[in-house]
């Protein structure tokens, strides 16, 4: 706290690359929308919106983006008990326990102690607090793969119900079957 009584957060900032992250950029290939439009047309007979298939395949693809929180958490987590020593942590000393390009900040005075983990972009991808433990948080990447599965999904499931629907009311007017009776 200072002279004026306003709570800081401590910040211990991991220097953020200016390249890009090592990941590869996440693309949606013709493969995977073919993939995409193979399990919606199953989905779409099967008279089921976003079935196991697709939600696996989401996760995967999500999963190419997606920090590796788990190890963070676990590497955050081995030091738990020198809360004392990550709170007065330097620069250096973080790097090397999360590692090039994430980005850490603390908080210990205010209302609790909280620590907040971002990615090389920005983004606050975890959160520690005592009380509640760790808090995941998507990132824009994760968010934009998401958004580009489920738009192609929700294309090819509509094209599907529509060649569906469209099969039945030619069967009914070739059958001889009226419908409006």
């Amino acid at each position: 706290m200072d002279i004026t009584g306003i709570a800081k957060s401590h910040q211990a900032g991991i220097q953020k690359t200016e390249k890009k992250s090592s990941k590869k950029e996440w693309k949606l290939s013709d493969s995977l929308r073919e993939q995409i439009a193979e399990y919606a047309s199953e989905d779409a007979a099967q008279n089921i919106y976003m079935g196991n298939k697709f939600l696996a395949l989401r996760k995967n693809e999500v999963s190419k983006v997606a920090p590796n929180r788990s190890a963070l958490m676990g590497k955050l987590n081995q030091d738990m008990a020198n809360m004392k020593e990550i709170r007065e942590a330097d620069e250096r000393w973080l790097r090397l326990l999360f590692g090039e390009p994430y980005e850490a900040k603390f908080q210990s005075e205010g209302t609790g102690s909280a620590i907040h983990v971002y990615d090389g972009n920005g983004d606050e991808i975890l959160t520690y607090t005592a009380g509640v433990g760790w808090h995941e948080k998507e990132a824009k990447a994760e968010t934009q793969v998401h958004r580009v599965l489920k738009a192609a999904y929700y294309d090819a499931y509509h094209t599907a119900r529509q060649e569906i629907n469209s099969g039945i009311a030619g069967m009914e007017v070739q059958g001889g079957f009226d419908a409006t009776a």
